[in-house]
Parts: C-alpha cells; structure tokens; sequence
C-alpha cells in the first residue's frame, strides 16, 4: 500500500460579478481544492500503478468534502466539476492518472450520482507550474453555457518528488454565456451527453 504523505492542502473560491455586461441575480461560483502530496511512485519504473487509485479514494472524498462546504455547503447547488494534477518532474504523467478514479468518482459521490464525464488535465511541472483545469456540466457533456476552465497552482509546489491533485467545482453557468446549445433546464436523456 503505499503511502501519499499531504504536504498541504490549499482552497481558492472565486464570486464572480460580471465580465463586462450586466450584473446577473447571484454571482457565480468557481471554486478550487488543491492538495499537494509526495509521489510514491517518483523516481523510478513501476509496473503496476492502478491498485494505488484506491489508496487515494479518501483523499479524494475529503476534497470534495471540503469544496462542497468552502462554495456554501449545498451539493445540490453545484453544477459543474473538473479534476487536474500536476506530478513533479520526478515522476511520470502516468503518475497523473491515478487521480481519474479518485478524484473524479468523489464528485460523483458527494455531488448526487453526476452522470457526465469528468473533464481532466494532467501534465508534469516544476515548483509553481499551473494547470488549466477543465470545467463542465455535472450530467451533461454538451451544455455550452457550463463550458469553462479554472488556472490552479500553487507557489511552493509540487517539488520534484509530489504531485498536486486537484478538484474544481462551479455554481451556475459562464456570466454572459450566449453560446446556444443545450441549455441545463434542457437536459432530459441522463446519459451524461445530452
């Protein structure tokens, strides 16, 4: 079982107002948690990864625990969601794809049973890389308004033997959004595309 000591854990939650046009009702809310831990892994050619994924489901779970209460503690309010790493440079990006069950199946969990994809990003850094993290509709792929991404980072990491695992949850759509397409009150096949 190995082991992914936290180093620290950062949330970062953005109200935004408007982006040059009107002002709607309630700002929307984007929100990050980052978690920055040490790589097991880094250093060296491991052949077998995947059972790690499940070492990492409470890590996981207490992300998405501490995003959900950090954008006011209401699941139900919660719209969108994307997932991201970063491993450091002693590690390799197959690293970064121990997250996909983890981190994904928590906002899953803790979000309602969302039927649509997670979006993901993954890439290998060095001390202070960010990461565009992509964001989308919690059960629905194609709702356009939703479509978004959140830069995430932090300035002290990860060092080259980490990884930076991290979780991006929305409230409401883009401000503006006037792209057409499926519209979230549209949604009516629940099979995470449509």
């Amino acid at each position: 079982m190995p082991d992914f000591p936290i180093r620290k854990i950062a949330t970062l939650v953005e109200e935004i107002h408007h982006d040059g046009g009107p002002a709607p009702e309630r700002p929307r809310l984007r929100g990050a948690v980052m978690a920055v831990v040490g790589n097991p892994f880094a250093g060296r050619y491991v052949a077998e990864l995947e059972s790690a994924m499940e070492d990492l489901k409470p890590l996981g779970l207490m992300m998405a625990d501490r995003l959900i209460a950090a954008l006011g503690g209401d699941p139900k309010l919660i719209d969108g969601y994307g997932k991201g790493i970063i491993v450091g440079a002693n590690g390799e990006l197959e690293h970064g794809a121990l997250w996909h069950v983890p981190g994904g199946y928590a906002m899953r969990e803790r979000l309602g049973d969302a039927k649509a994809i997670v979006p993901s990003a993954k890439k290998l850094g060095g001390i202070g890389a960010h990461l565009d993290v992509p964001v989308g509709h919690i059960n629905a792929a194609y709702v356009r308004s939703h479509f978004d991404a959140m830069e995430v980072g932090m300035p002290d990491g990860p060092k080259p033997d980490e990884m930076l695992f991290c979780l991006v949850m929305t409230i409401g759509p883009r401000i503006h959004h006037r792209m057409g397409g499926l519209a979230a009150d549209g949604i009516t096949k629940w099979d995470g595309l449509r």
